[in-house]
C-alpha cells in the first residue's frame, strides 16, 4: 500500500474498530512479475526484484501475448507475468506478457491513433488499432470519435497501447449525454457488480516501477470533498456504492472461482464510473463497475485479463 493509506487504515481502525477497516489479506494465488531473461518448452526464468525465480512450464501451463499465444513468442526482455498453482509456488498455471489496457473517454483523434483520458490522476493512453485487430474492435466500439467511451486490452509498444481486444460494448451515446441518475446511498453490507483492472505501472517491470505488483483497487466512489479532489472527473455510477475514501479496505470475492481477499483502496477510479455494462464473464445480471483492481490483485484473484472482468462481490465494513 503506498505511504500513508496504511496509516489511514490504522487510525480508523483504531476509531471504529478492527471489523470496521480489517487488515488488508492477499488473495492464496502467488502472482510474480519481472523481466524475461530465459524459455523454453518446460522452464522459464524471471528477473524479479528478489533476484532471478525460475518456474516449470507444463502441459497445462497458458500463455497469451495478444492472441493464440504459445511459449515460443516470449522474448527475452519482456515485462512477463506469471500465475503460479495455488498448490505449487514454482509452477506457472498462467504466463502473461505485454498486458496493456485502455480504459476511458476518447479525447483527441488522429487519423487512426486514438488519445483516450484514463482518469483525472493518470496520464492519457496513446492507442493505435492494428488492422488484423480492427474488424473485432470496430464491433463493439462503432463510433471512435471524442467524447466516446473507450475500453480495449492488447499490448504495449513503445510506449503505445496495441489494441487488441474490445473490453467492452462502447455505448451508443456520448459520455457527457449518459442518462442521469440520482446519487445512490447504499446501507448494503455486500454488493454484486462488475470488476475489471488497471496497470499502476503501465508496462513497467518493477525493477524500474514497484508499482508493477501494487495490490489493491481503484474505487469509483470517492468522497469528492476529500479523496476525488477539485478536479475529480467521475460519475454517478449506476452501482449502488457508499462512499469511500483512500486507505479504506474492502472484502472482495470472485463469483466465478470462489477466490477471495481484503484489499486497500489506493486510487481513484474515477474512469470507471461513467461505465454502466456487465460482465459476460460467470454471467450476472449486476451491472455497474465496482471496482478497478490492480493487474496484480486481478490475477491474484483469479481473473484473465484479456478477459477484461470477472464478477464480484464486494464488502464493506
Amino acid at each position: 500500500m503506498p505511504a500513508g493509506l496504511g496509516d489511514r487504515r490504522r487510525f480508523t481502525a483504531a476509531l471504529l474498530g478492527r471489523t470496521v477497516a480489517p487488515e488488508p489479506f492477499d488473495p492464496p494465488a502467488r502472482v510474480v512479475r519481472g523481466v524475461l531473461v530465459d524459455i523454453s518448452p518446460h522452464l522459464l526464468s524471471l528477473a524479479t526484484p528478489h533476484g532471478d525465480e525460475r518456474f516449470v512450464l507444463t502441459e497445462a501451463t497458458g500463455f497469451w501475448r495478444g492472441t493464440g499465444s504459445g511459449f515460443s513468442d516470449l522474448r527475452p526482455g519482456q515485462d512477463v507475468i506469471v500465475r503460479c498453482v495455488p498448490e505449487a509456488a514454482s509452477v506457472a498455471e498462467r504466463v502473461w506478457s505485454g498486458l496493456a489496457r485502455a480504459t476511458g473517454v476518447i479525447a483527441e483523434v488522429d487519423e487512426d491513433i486514438l488519445r483516450v483520458d484514463t482518469g483525472h490522476d493518470r496520464e492519457p493512453v496513446t492507442v493505435v488499432i492494428p488492422y488484423r485487430a480492427s474488424g473485432r474492435m470496430q464491433v463493439r466500439h462503432p463510433r471512435l470519435e471524442p467524447g466516446y467511451l473507450f475500453d480495449a486490452v492488447g499490448l504495449w509498444d513503445d510506449g503505445v497501447l496495441q489494441a487488441l481486444l474490445p473490453a467492452t460494448s462502447q455505448p451508443h451515446y456520448p459520455a457527457a449525454d449518459a442518462p442521469r441518475r440520482p446519487p445512490v446511498r447504499s446501507a448494503a453490507h455486500a454488493i454484486a457488480g462488475m470488476v475489471s483492472w488497471y496497470d499502476p505501472a503501465r508496462g513497467g517491470s518493477p525493477h524500474a516501477n514497484p508499482m508493477g505488483l501494487l495490490g489493491g483497487l481503484a474505487y469509483p466512489a470517492l468522497d469528492r470533498a476529500a479523496d476525488c479532489g477539485a478536479v475529480c472527473d467521475r460519475a454517478t455510477g449506476c452501482a449502488a456504492l457508499p462512499l469511500l475514501s483512500l486507505g479504506a479496505t474492502v472484502g472482495l470475492v470472485n463469483q466465478c472461482t470462489g477466490e477471495s481477499a481484503i484489499l486497500p483502496v489506493v486510487a481513484c477510479g474515477a474512469a470507471v464510473s461513467h461505465f454502466c455494462d456487465r460482465c459476460v464473464t460467470c454471467d450476472s445480471p449486476a451491472r455497474g463497475r465496482i471496482a478497478q483492481l490492480t493487474l496484480a490483485s486481478f490475477i491474484a484473484l483469479g481473473g484473465r485479463p484479456e478477459a477484461g472482468c470477472f464478477n464480484a462481490t464486494l464488502t464493506v465494513g
